[in-house]
């Protein structure tokens, strides 16, 4: 707690404060009351507390239906009210000798007035250092995240570059064997695969992609499963044209759709059943019947965690994932254009 309250730095603002007012009092150096220096620094203490505390709180939960601005008031309105009621408490239980003779505030108008502004300037100083502090940390951790996929992309890309094996060779193979092929299911399998392996040469290229990119790259992908799995596998698109331009990172589908034929049983008599489409919320949802094989394939929850960072480092937004004996769900979120992912 005390590294996510940033406490470090509240104990250094009740430090300065205590020692700048004492500093400035009109013969300081003659006083020798420790009683009085106690009570002064306890009054300070627990007012910047409160404030600090109330900062904390609302800046590490989301409250749905305010928006930034409203949740900066309030935190303001509810530090003001608890620093009043610090000083008002402290006030009331504490005898007046015990204060400096500038300090004690009573409750007539003027007092509650000035106690009134001095606990708003409190909380303003404690918001705006809280707010700086955590955009700080919030700036770094970004940073932080940049990084790590940055490297990451760069050990995904050299492991790619190891694993192929002249794939420009390749390539050039499956086009002459598409000239050659003499029947037309050979040459239609050949053009679907020579497009699921342009796709992934060009996946180390980007960071996103188009869903109309990734539709037509699984489309090439599922013609191929297809012609290995024939009717036991049984896939339904449903995405309307309008949210073509959304993007996902490159490859999530064709992983989902792998991951549900790894884990799940298929024939003929009992297909597995494969959709996707776009919900109400704007999410692509991709789910699949239940039908766990008889001996489970070990899963390392890998493909589901690559997705999921993906999504959250480049849109610094979550996948959801939901599960029962009957589907399989994996919810993606789809957002709008490249300016708004980090």
């Amino acid at each position: 707690m005390f590294r996510a309250y940033h406490l470090k730095w509240c104990f250094t603002m009740i430090g300065i404060l205590a020692i700048g007012t004492l500093l400035m009092r009109p013969g300081f150096f003659s006083t020798h009351n420790w009683i009085q220096y106690f009570v002064h620094l306890l009054s300070i203490s627990t007012s910047i507390l409160s404030c600090w505390f109330i900062q904390g709180y609302f800046k590490k939960r989301t409250f749905a239906g305010y928006t930034t601005y409203a949740t900066s008031i309030i935190s303001i309105i509810c530090g003001i009210v608890a620093s009043f009621a610090v000083g008002s408490t402290l006030t009331f239980f504490i005898p007046e000798r015990y204060f400096f003779p500038e300090n004690h505030l009573g409750y007539g108008y003027v007092d509650l007035v000035r106690r009134l502004i001095g606990s708003f300037f409190l909380s303003m100083a404690c918001y705006i250092s809280y707010n700086n502090l955590d955009t700080n940390d919030k700036l770094q951790q970004t940073k932080l995240e940049n990084e790590q996929f940055k490297q990451a992309h760069l050990r995904a890309q050299l492991i790619s570059l190891q694993q192929q094996i002249s794939p420009h060779f390749l390539f050039n193979s499956l086009s002459t064997l598409k000239t050659i092929a003499t029947d037309a299911d050979t040459k239609n399998f050949v053009v679907q695969l020579a497009h699921v392996y342009r796709y992934l040469l060009n996946f180390n290229d980007r960071q996103v992609s188009r869903l109309s990119e990734e539709l037509a790259f699984i489309r090439s992908y599922l013609y191929i499963l297809h012609q290995r799995f024939e009717s036991a596998l049984d896939i339904h698109i449903n995405v309307p044209e309008q949210y073509l331009n959304y993007q996902i990172p490159p490859l999530s589908l064709q992983l989902l759709v792998e991951n549900a034929i790894k884990h799940n049983a298929l024939s003929p008599d009992r297909p597995l059943t494969i959709s996707i489409k776009v919900d109400y919320q704007l999410q692509l949802v991709v789910s699949n019947n239940f039908r766990p094989k008889k001996v489970p394939v070990e899963s390392t929850g890998l493909g589901l965690q690559n997705i999921n960072d993906r999504f959250r480092l480049l849109f610094n937004k979550e996948i959801r994932v939901e599960k029962n004996n009957e589907a399989f769900t994996v919810i993606l979120p789809l957002v709008a254009n490249e300016r708004d992912h980090n």
